[in-house]
């Protein structure tokens, strides 16, 4: 076993079940038969989508070819003056390159937002040197789509050649591949069909954009080459059976949530890209393992984690560490997707499909379709300062008259053992502060708290929220506009399309009985500010 990948039990007892569970997939040769492709692993029910989804196992080998052209793309692209990389595209499709790019210290501005102003952020760059990377799996993401457009036109604006200044990467005959085969798009990169978006990492959709913003992407093939013969093994200390196995006993134990931490790894925001990769896996059938990225070792919620949560640590173990995970960013990425998949094995579910993600598409989607039926100009159920409430039906009590109440009166609809759920519909960059909210609503409320960006979020544990344990309790948080941008050939814009998405993922959850408080902030600095201040006032 290669001695930079590594996975260690630090409980005891944990280490002492996980054993037994091991052993019990070393005798199945599970690691060989994911590392086969062996779609009978998960069952009947799941077989037919196994047999088009395990081609990541390769992806060490198979995606070689991409560092040469990649390269050769990006010496095109500089000489011409092109050296800043924008990437439009959401869950799978951004998520890794970010990683990449963060962990390389390489400049990659990605896209995975509908919020007006980062969009506006993002075209107030210099278009003369910009490459914009489209990146889409289905070829149809709104989002994505709705950035191609945009960005289409600013380069127009420009002018720009805006077809020399597009590359694409999707699945092969997708919408978005004729579209750019017929725009005569700078490059297109069709990806492996039977991979995932959330196990695509080590595919075009991570390599790409990663490669054109200067990461060594051939070192971080190497990193997975060197594991994945590890990781086939079917040996006991095989990392990701170890691992897999490490999380199956601690969810028969009753924690359902795995709270990480950064531990000082050397690899800059590799909770989100677990984040999804997990949640959206194993949260089906009303099971899973909810991931909670936390700040750092000593943040709420892990330092303090309960007996439904167990501490992993990305990168050397602190004294609260149940399981730390240690090695390079490649050997990474094949570890986690190897011991995701092995645990659905262990939960009883297909870690390879997403049948709730699909529901807020279509929510959101009615609500642009029949604006008529757009609630967010409903009357709200109070107005305190900059922010007003608005509540499912039989959230708030009569009394909830102020900010502070509402959340109060939410966070006591939390069962035993439930979680708080924080959805962020802003700019990610200019209200980057929302991100505190976190850490103070775990400390303040004793509840594991998640966050997430909308509609980001919706790529990835939007699919938990909805299919796993149904304990969650919801804050979503929209705000005003003091500009907005029409979406190109489309009759919406983008403010429209990011409160369509909030309010169509709100009315699902609240169908599926949910409780969920939005609020509004008619001034998002001060309305961020009176936010926290509320939450503060929680403990009193």
């Amino acid at each position: 076993m290669t001695s930079s990948l590594a996975v260690e039990i630090i409980d005891p007892d944990l280490a002492d079940k996980a054993a037994t569970l091991a052993d019990r997939l070393v005798e199945e040769r599970l690691a060989s038969r994911i590392s086969e492709q062996d779609p009978t692993l998960w069952g009947p029910d799941a077989e037919a989508e196994a047999a088009i989804r395990l081609a990541w196992t390769a992806l060490p080998r198979t995606s070689r070819a991409l560092v040469a052209d990649v390269a050769a793309l990006a010496a095109e692209l500089r000489a011409e003056g092109v050296d800043r990389v924008v990437l439009a595209g959401m869950g799978g499709s951004s998520l890794a390159p970010e990683v990449l790019a963060r962990t390389a210290g390489k400049a990659l501005t990605v896209l995975d937002t509908t919020d007006p102003a980062q969009v506006a952020d993002a075209l107030a760059g210099d278009l003369e040197r910009t490459v914009l990377v489209v990146s889409s799996k289905s070829g149809t993401t709104v989002e994505t789509d709705s950035h191609r457009r945009i960005f289409e036109a600013a380069f127009r604006a420009a002018g720009v050649d805006a077809a020399s200044r597009i590359v694409v990467v999707t699945d092969p005959g997708s919408p978005l591949e004729v579209k750019a085969t017929e725009a005569g798009y700078r490059r297109v990169y069709t990806a492996d069909p039977n991979v995932g978006g959330r196990y695509s990492a080590l595919s075009a959709f991570g390599l790409v954009p990663a490669g054109l913003a200067g990461v060594d992407i051939g070192e971080l093939l190497d990193q997975a080459s060197e594991a994945a013969t590890v990781l086939a093994t079917d040996k006991p200390r095989n990392p990701a059976l170890r691992l897999a196995a490490a999380w199956g006993a601690a969810h028969a134990s009753g924690a359902e949530k795995l709270v990480l931490a950064d531990t000082g790894s050397g690899i800059t925001g590799f909770g989100d890209w677990a984040e999804q990769l997990i949640a959206e896996s194993t949260g089906k059938e009303g099971t899973g393992l909810l991931p909670v990225v936390v700040e750092g070792p000593q943040a709420a919620g892990f330092a303090d984690a309960g007996p439904d949560a167990t501490r992993v640590s990305i990168g050397p173990a602190t004294d609260e560490t149940a399981i730390s995970v240690t090695g390079p960013l490649g050997a990474q990425f094949l570890l986690w997707e190897y011991a995701t998949a092995a645990v659905g094995r262990l939960l009883g579910i297909d870690p390879f499909n997403q049948p709730d993600v699909e529901a807020a598409k279509k929510a959101a989607r009615a609500l642009l379709d029949n604006p008529e039926t757009d609630t967010g100009s409903a009357r709200p159920s109070t107005v305190d300062g900059e922010v007003e409430v608005y509540a499912a039906p039989g959230v708030l009590t009569a009394g909830a008259g102020t900010l502070t109440e509402a959340l109060r009166t939410l966070v006591a609809a939390a069962p035993h053992d439930g979680y708080l759920s924080i959805h962020a519909y802003l700019n990610r960059i200019d209200d980057a502060s929302a991100e505190l909210l976190r850490g103070e609503l775990a400390r303040n409320t004793g509840l594991q708290t998640t966050f997430g960006w909308g509609p980001r979020f919706l790529h990835s544990t939007g699919q938990y929220h909805k299919g796993g344990a149904q304990n969650g309790v919801f804050l979503q948080i929209t705000g005003g506009h003091d500009e907005d941008a029409q979406v190109p050939g489309r009759p919406y814009t983008l403010g429209s399309l990011q409160l369509a998405q909030a309010l169509g993922d709100g009315h699902v959850l609240i169908e599926r009985g949910r409780p969920l408080v939005r609020v509004h902030l008619t001034d998002r600095l001060a309305g961020l500010a009176q936010l926290m201040r509320a939450v503060q006032e929680l403990p009193h």
